[in-house]
């Protein structure tokens, strides 16, 4: 395999030099006023041969492999290394790959894509720690029809987190797609041992340009990361972030293509799109002023909007009601997420904790399970979204959500958190020791952004027998429902990230799978949509039957029988938009999908997708 050059722009030889683009601000009516981004850390790779931007040339079948690229030495992988395990992570952690799920057939491109990528580290204004931008530019650029596809990584996920979303789409069409983490991602840092994240991906000291440098006490240990520990507060800067990763697009296509320069927003097309939080991240995009985003796609969008419920809210009450609510017999036969056996007594001793603390009724399991199962019924969650939420609880997601979401809505550092978690890697004791290099050299391209995972795990200061995780999950509640200056502090980052509406006469189409059981529409999109249609925006809505969240979960048996995956409608969004920005094609009319579920061991077919035509 032969590495992708790197080549160091002449302009930053030294690593962390900052300068400013002169070009993003030449937009002209197009462009807000604002200050222009600073752009840090910036690198130029090439791929092509062995090598390419949509799959780092392992394809359809090496993306498909149980087992990632191996590591020449574990300690200290090359560059090139890690970039193509986290595009293969973050494929197989998006997209449904399985064979039969209809990826590549149905819906879908793997295409080899060669080209160039551009990255950077760049800092919204008021804030104290960057983001990572970077954009493709693949050689068959269409120069003649310039398009961008910005798009922000879902949940917590690096810098990679879209490309399953919007690469697969936007690179075999010509287009240049632009990605921010968006202040959350993968550029953990080591307390024990001093050392961090570069910006390339390899493992530095914190005077080795970190991506994160974490701020801590002397004396700190374990695992900081960016989204729990920069004290920023990202999500309510998503949209800035958004729109920064579109403007590092245009300087890099001005490198890129100078024969073509200068590409303003005023000759280049922007199609914002994204799923889940990324999803949540464009509809932010939409709402900042400027003619400079031509179009928006949301899939399963985690958006605060008037009369919805904020993710932190349903977030705790799930983490708190949800393992007893399964156990009601009127919520089975339930999808079987791994380790259901094993998990199913844990969620009969939380109907006691709950019965114990006065939280649910009943003086049986089966009456506790009821009254947990009404009370979550009561608050907005439907019986499609709780059966679809087994998944969330049997991987222990909503604490693993609330936990982190604490620490970046409250602005806490690290040692901070109100109610005393951190982050470690364990033994198997659940004590805490030192991460070894191997480990550490592979958290960059390997972890989802929010521990636990990639071996760093939530340590619980709280945790006790018989029911571990019950005491710090009420702290976490209380956070919301409570009072005091720490529940004040959080629920003010809660409110910082309420979306707005989206710009009068910006097309945005959104698509949320109706059985979505870890970001309810009900609680979401549904409101935001509601929102935006009464203002007479440009928005549409496509919901989903039979999909829910996770379509890289399909490939469990019981839930590929039962649900569909989401991609193929966010592609087909993304036609439609296109569709309409070519040739004034209206946006499609809201529709729900009546989809079918393939059942146990069939492949999906065109016929269980029922795409509007």
């Amino acid at each position: 395999m032969n590495p992708p050059t790197l080549r160091i722009a002449a302009a930053c030889a030294a690593l962390v030099i900052p300068f400013v683009l002169a070009a993003c601000a030449s937009g002209g009516t197009r462009v807000a006023k604002e200050s222009a981004p600073m752009f840090t850390a910036q690198r130029v790779s090439e791929h092509r041969g062995d090598d390419d931007l949509l799959t780092a040339g392992l394809g359809l079948a090496g993306l498909r492999a149980l087992t990632p690229p191996a590591f020449a030495r574990p300690e200290a992988p090359s560059v090139a290394e890690l970039r193509r395990r986290a595009i293969w992570a973050n494929w197989r952690g998006i997209a449904d790959l399985a064979p039969g799920g209809g990826y590549g057939e149905l819906y879908g491109s793997t295409a080899t894509v060669p080209g160039r990528e551009f990255s950077a580290l760049a800092t919204v204004p008021g804030a104290s720690k960057p983001h990572r931008v970077l954009v493709q530019v693949p050689d068959a650029f269409d120069a003649g029809k310039r398009c961008v596809v910005v798009a922000a990584s879902s949940g917590s996920r690096g810098i990679y987190g879209a490309i399953s979303v919007a690469a697969a789409w936007g690179l075999p069409k010509g287009c240049a797609i632009a990605y921010t983490d968006k202040g959350t991602g993968t550029d953990y840092f080591d307390l024990d041992a001093g050392e961090g994240v570069r910006a390339d991906g390899t493992v530095g000291a914190r005077d080795a340009g970190l991506a994160f440098p974490a701020d801590a006490p002397v004396g700190a240990t374990g695992i900081a990361f960016k989204h729990a520990h920069s004290t920023d507060n990202p999500e309510a800067d998503w949209g800035r972030h958004v729109k920064q990763a579109a403007q590092f697009a245009l300087q890099a296509l001005d490198e890129a293509l100078p024969q073509s320069a200068p590409f303003t927003f005023a000759n280049t097309r922007v199609i914002a799109v994204g799923v889940s939080n990324g999803g949540g991240a464009v509809l932010r995009a939409a709402e900042l002023e400027g003619d400079w985003l031509d179009a928006v796609v949301a899939g399963e969008p985690s958006v605060l909007a008037e009369g919805g419920r904020a993710l932190y809210d349903y977030t705790t009450e799930a983490a708190l009601l949800m393992p007893c609510a399964l156990l009601d017999p009127a919520l089975g036969p339930l999808p079987q997420p791994p380790l259901a056996a094993q998990v199913a007594p844990l969620w009969t001793q939380r109907c006691a904790s709950l019965k114990a603390a006065g939280l649910v009724e009943g003086n049986d399991t089966a009456a506790q399970a009821r009254s947990a199962h009404a009370q979550l019924k009561a608050q907005g969650w439907t019986d499609e979204a709780l059966r679809a939420g087994a998944l969330s609880v049997g991987f222990d997601l909503w604490r693993a959500v609330a936990v982190a979401y604490a620490s970046a809505y409250g602005r806490y550092r690290v040692g901070e958190h109100p109610c005393g978690y951190s982050y470690a890697v364990l033994n198997p004791d659940f004590s805490a020791r030192a991460a070894t290099a191997v480990e550490r050299a592979a958290w960059w391209s390997d972890a989802s952004g929010i521990p636990p995972g990639a071996g760093v795990a939530i340590v619980d200061s709280r945790m006790q027998l018989p029911d571990p995780s019950f005491a710090g999950l009420q702290c976490l509640r209380g956070l919301w429902q409570g009072q005091g200056a720490d529940a004040e502090r959080v629920r003010k980052g809660v409110a910082e990230t309420r979306a707005g509406l989206p710009r009068a006469g910006l097309p945005v189409l959104v698509i949320h799978g109706r059985d979505d059981g870890l970001i309810p529409p009900a609680f979401t999109s549904a409101p935001y949509v509601r929102q935006a249609q009464a203002a007479g925006r440009e928005v549409r809505y496509w919901q989903v039957r039979n999909a829910q969240h996770f379509d890289a979960f399909l490939g469990l048996p019981d839930y590929g029988a039962r649900y569909l995956p989401l991609l193929p409608y966010v592609y087909e969004a993304l036609d439609r938009v296109s569709a309409r920005l070519d040739a004034g094609t209206p946006l499609p009319a809201d529709a729900i999908i009546d989809t079918t579920p393939r059942g146990a061991g069939k492949p999906v077919s065109a016929a269980h997708l029922a795409i509007p035509r």
